[in-house]
């Protein structure tokens, strides 16, 4: 696959400007993410990445085309079962919903540079030494048997160790100051709760890139399109997770069929000097295991539906989290 230049400073301008218009235009004050506004933005994001399915399957052909959307499909999956991890934070730290997406926006940075730096840092292991695709695939396979014996563990942000570290060397508040990360207390500089959030949501997210970005190389050894299409999937995560409000628990068999996916991808690393198994399958099988796997979820929840009942209503996972006492709260 020969991407030129101009492709990957096509693609970042793009990114960084969607990035732009989303903070300083449209969430420039702190205000609650209705479920309405959610939805729009969700749509659009899915559409701009299917989009550029399609322009890839266009400009480099529909194999390299099928490889972006088999790996749009696994990280867009795993990002709906990082979303529970994601309320639990917030819950955790009182995060009220107005004050959840300035954090999920800079997760989100946060999550572009540094899965940008683990596809470069696999993409060089993966051309220079041809053996590390099996310590892909192991673990890979090791990840999809822990997700599958611990797919009802609940995380417990307090025992994060990066919270643990922040909070021995870093002076911290016990209240809010608007959207601030830093406030200043009897003359001293903090840090607010909203900055412990923020850690956390970026430790999770290195602990998601340890699976996604290997499962993506599963099916496409182009690091463009592995960067493509984690970065057009990451993207929509802040609006998925309102979006998603008050329904995370109807996904309750999702970590079964990540487990599944992979699991296959982790297999097919293990394989892929016995038998190399077709894109277009590879996507078949994603796709029918993430299927099969909603489909079960909803029909054990009794509901057919995916949107919320109430599209105008405040989305706010984390709030629903703390009614139900699944979590303490720091003040």
């Amino acid at each position: 696959m020969d991407v030129s230049l101009i492709w990957w400073v096509g693609v970042v301008g793009v990114i960084l400007g969607m990035l732009a218009i989303d903070l300083f235009f449209f969430h420039r004050e702190a205000h609650e993410v209705t479920s309405r506004e959610a939805g729009i933005w969700t749509a659009v994001w899915i559409t701009l990445g299917l989009g550029f399915g399609g322009i890839v399957a266009w400009r480099f052909g529909l194999d390299f085309g099928a490889e972006y959307l088999a790996g749009y499909v696994i990280e867009k999956s795993l990002a709906v079962d990082n979303i529970f991890v994601f309320a639990v934070i917030f819950a955790a730290f009182s995060i009220p919903a107005r004050y959840q997406h300035r954090v999920l926006f800079w997760g989100v940075v946060g999550a572009l540079i540094l899965r940008a730096v683990f596809i470069a840092a696999g993409a060089v292991l993966l051309e220079r030494f041809h053996w590390t695709i099996y310590l892909f695939g192991g673990l890979l396979v090791i990840t999809a048997w822990r997700m599958w014996i611990h797919r009802d563990h609940k995380p417990d942000p307090a025992n994060n160790p990066a919270i643990k570290w922040m909070q021995r060397r870093i002076p911290m508040s016990s209240e809010l100051d608007g959207q601030k990360f830093f406030t200043v207390q009897n003359g001293k500089r903090v840090a607010t709760p909203l900055l412990a959030a923020l850690v956390a949501v970026e430790f999770a997210d290195v602990v998601f890139a340890v699976d996604s970005i290997p499962a993506i190389f599963a099916v496409t050894s182009e690091p463009f399109l592995v960067f493509t299409s984690n970065a057009f999937a990451i993207l929509g995560l802040r609006s998925m997770y309102f979006f998603l409000a008050g329904m995370i628990e109807r996904f309750r068999y999702l970590s079964a069929g990540l487990s599944g996916v992979l699991a296959f991808v982790g297999i097919k690393m293990l394989l892929i000097d016995v038998y190399k198994v077709p894109i277009v399958v590879s996507l078949g099988v994603i796709v029918s295991i993430i299927g099969v796997s909603v489909i079960a979820s909803l029909r054990q929840d009794g509901s057919a539906s995916l949107l919320p009942e109430a599209t105008d209503q405040t989305a706010d996972p984390s709030a629903g989290l703390a009614e139900a006492g699944r979590v303490d709260h720091r003040r």
